[in-house]
């Protein structure tokens, strides 16, 4: 065999992966499917690359569906602390931003695939592009090679590192999950993860790019709550997107993949309970009485969702403020609090920036990310049935279940 090590995808979970084996002695070959390595890296982040952030492995675990810890000891092998060693030393600046995220201070993600890129060559990792790996060679329950572009490549092991089937036109089409399949592993059905949601009505629509700070957004399954999340959000002309709704996809996603109904209310005045914002409402409307109604709203929304607002609550804008009525005013303030959406669909993979589903985690040895049902298999990366919320931590499962597997297939089998 000419190679020890074969590692299928050169994202960052197989560019690590390949770097490690390689690092303890292996031989080691990558196969990149497309004409160039990392295209999913270099569209992260909106083209900056949120590398990884600074919480702990028990904050980072919390943050993982659908089961954390799974990762704990990969999270132990290699963390946040490890991936920024290796961008330092190949003089990546890195900064950290609000929310414990990590950027490279340029802004530009080729300098992350570069560095890994860089590292990963300085222990002579064989890259050939253009490379689709079609079948597994597997012998007696054991793993020796693989198929690509017709040629019969022999190893004694194999990671698979192809990504999800978010953003295909990068790469990552599935084809991971249909070499699982060839082993013998069941595959928990891909969805969309951290993608945004459709809504029903022109409400959306109408207040299309103005974006929220500030706002809690909650999440209902047939009326019953089951999520939150605070922070920004951005209308478009489908429906709702932007962090705090991509978080709460997840939920959404899948319930609508089980004929739920599910609603999305928006908060506009989360630091407000419903005593004080109803004192706020009375203060201004009695301080402004011969005012115009529709002029006030100005003092508690952006101007855009102004006349959007009104119009939902079927109040007459010329009406003069201190002849809007308790029921009225109740009106405004369970408006204010309570803006409903109900979500018809998500987007597709292609706008997706995660695959929720995958290899499920009890068909792989935690400790190692080798497979339960062939030696020598391993996996590494968003083809595992593991994704997180958004802040870089699915960037460092990547990287972290990728040093794993490297640093587990190597010596004999």
């Amino acid at each position: 065999m000419k190679y020890d090590v074969i590692v299928i995808g050169a994202g960052p979970a197989g560019l690590i992966a390949a770097g490690r084996a390689a690092q303890k002695g292996s031989r080691v070959l990558v196969l990149e499917k497309m004409r160039s390595e990392g295209r999913k890296l270099l569209i992260t982040g909106k083209g900056r690359c949120n590398v990884t952030n600074d919480k702990t492995i028990s904050e980072f675990i919390k943050r993982v569906y659908p089961n954390g810890r799974f990762l704990k000891s990969a999270f132990s092998n290699f963390f946040s602390k490890d991936i920024l060693e290796i961008l330092e030393k190949y003089n990546v600046s890195i900064t950290l931003e609000r929310g414990g995220r990590y950027f490279p201070t340029s802004n530009k993600a080729r300098d992350i695939l570069d560095a890994l890129l860089k590292w990963s060559r300085s222990f002579k990792v064989e890259i050939r592009c253009s490379m689709r790996v079609e079948k597994l060679i597997i012998e007696d329950g054991v793993v020796k090679g693989v198929v690509a572009n017709g040629e019969q490549i022999r190893a004694k092991n194999v990671i698979i590192a192809t990504g999800g089937k978010s953003y295909p036109a990068t790469g990552s089409n599935g084809d991971g999950y249909e070499l699982a399949k060839q082993a013998g592993h069941k595959i928990s059905t891909p969805i969309p993860a951290l993608v945004p949601v459709e809504t029903e009505g022109d409400v959306a629509q109408k207040l299309q790019g103005l974006n929220l700070k500030n706002v809690k957004a909650v999440v209902w399954i047939d009326g019953k709550k089951a999520g939150e999340d605070f922070g920004e959000m951005i209308f478009t002309h489908f429906g709702l997107s932007g962090p705090i709704i991509l978080t709460l996809s997840r939920t959404m996603v899948s319930e609508l993949h089980n004929n739920s109904k599910v609603e999305v209310t928006i908060d506009l005045k989360p630091a407000l309970d419903e005593k004080k914002l109803d004192m706020r409402l009375q203060r201004d409307l009695a301080e402004h009485g011969k005012k115009k109604v529709g002029n006030i709203f100005r003092y508690w929304l952006p101007s855009t969702m102004v006349p959007v607002f009104i119009s939902l609550l079927e109040l007459d804008p010329e009406k003069e403020c201190h002849q809007v009525s308790s029921k009225e005013r109740k009106r405004i303030r369970y408006l204010l609090k309570n803006l409903p959406f109900r979500v018809a669909n998500h987007r597709p993979f292609k706008e997706a920036i995660i695959t929720a589903g995958g290899v499920p985690t009890n068909e792989i040895s935690q400790k190692t990310m080798e497979s339960k049902l062939v030696t020598g298999l391993f996996f590494a990366g968003e083809v595992i049935d593991v994704d997180a919320e958004t802040g870089g931590y699915n960037l460092q499962i990547a990287y972290s279940t990728g040093w794993l597997a490297g640093n587990s297939c190597v010596g004999e089998k």
